[in-house]
């Protein structure tokens, strides 16, 4: 990672973590994507843009393995997400073979215009939801 990213990746991760994720958790059509801390085993809840096909739930990482969640699936790839309000028990997974750039126009337009703005090292995450 340039030195440009690294600087771009903390001002964004900080400006997510302290206004913009609490201010979204809040909002009851969000999508939140609920992962187990890695170190803490505590439930965390990361606001995300993705759409649900099927079974499936895709979104995209803006920053790849370097996004905690991300980091979180690794080491338990048990998640929930709420849609439209209603939780969704399922397992996630990274697909480092998809084109996240490609994938970015399935998915929602607003979110997906600020993952390319400030994202750095894109990554697809396709959760396979429980019936």
């Amino acid at each position: 990672m340039s030195r440009y990213d690294e600087i771009k990746h903390r001002a964004v991760t900080t400006l997510q973590r302290w206004v913009a994720n609490p201010l979204s958790r809040r909002m009851p059509r969000q999508v939140l994507l609920e992962t187990t801390g890695r170190t803490s085993g505590q439930p965390r809840r990361t606001p995300v843009g993705g759409t649900r096909v099927g079974q499936e739930f895709w979104l995209v990482s803006e920053y790849g393995d370097k996004s905690h969640y991300v980091r979180n699936i690794m080491a338990d790839p048990r998640v929930r997400v709420r849609i439209k309000g209603t939780w969704h028990t399922g397992t996630a997974h990274p697909v480092p073979e998809d084109d996240p750039r490609a994938r970015l126009k399935s998915l929602p337009k607003g979110n997906s215009a600020m993952v390319r703005l400030v994202g750095t090292n894109l990554l697809t995450v396709r959760v396979d939801l429980d019936s």
